[in-house]
């Protein structure tokens, strides 16, 4: 397949309509039961997606025992992701209707395709030459980066803040998916 820009925002959203598709189901089963979640306990349960499809790449598929492979995970990493980012703005609680939630999903799905387009712009689609398990390293680094900087009460001297971490993890997981999906 030729690298092209076309390509990429084609596949990109592509495997977004899956995790909305995701989303979505689940928002018809629980609602926004999420709403009572803080972002630091997204952040941990993004880590422990992180981590599962860490330990798939290394034991391998066959030694795990949950048969879930990868893809649920980075689907899942997407998701919460952007739910960090729906509480990061609307703060935890309180009550949102589903076309809200959605809404609020796709709002930060667009931010965060947005910052990928002027960076892939800017890297020439390096993540092409990527491994899989190269964006479970990077994704693992920003939670960490994430973790540190929820620590710190939000305070950066000179990174970018939470939410830029958030938005790289969706785009990192969803170059993930592109792999996984359309090969090399």
């Amino acid at each position: 397949m030729e690298n092209k820009k076309h390509d990429t925002i084609t596949e990109f959203t592509a495997m977004i309509e899956l995790c909305k598709g995701v989303f979505e189901k689940k928002l018809e089963d629980y609602g926004t039961s999420w709403r009572v979640m803080r972002p630091s306990s997204l952040t941990d349960q993004i880590y422990i997606k992180a981590r599962r499809i860490r330990s798939i790449e290394e034991k391998g598929e066959n030694a795990v025992k949950v048969n879930e492979g990868i893809e649920p995970e980075f689907i899942g990493i997407v998701n919460y992701s952007a739910i960090a980012l729906i509480q990061l703005k609307l703060g935890p609680g309180g009550r949102i209707d589903k076309g809200e939630a959605l809404q609020e999903y796709e709002d930060a799905l667009k931010t965060s395709t947005s910052l990928m387009l002027n960076k892939n712009h800017d890297y020439d689609e390096a993540w092409r030459q990527m491994r899989v398990s190269s964006f479970t390293d990077i994704i693992l680094q920003k939670l960490l980066r994430t973790r540190e900087i929820e620590e710190h009460n939000g305070k950066t001297l000179i990174s970018e803040g939470v939410e830029a971490n958030y938005m790289d993890m969706i785009n990192y997981a969803l170059f993930a998916l592109i792999k996984l999906n359309y090969g090399e």
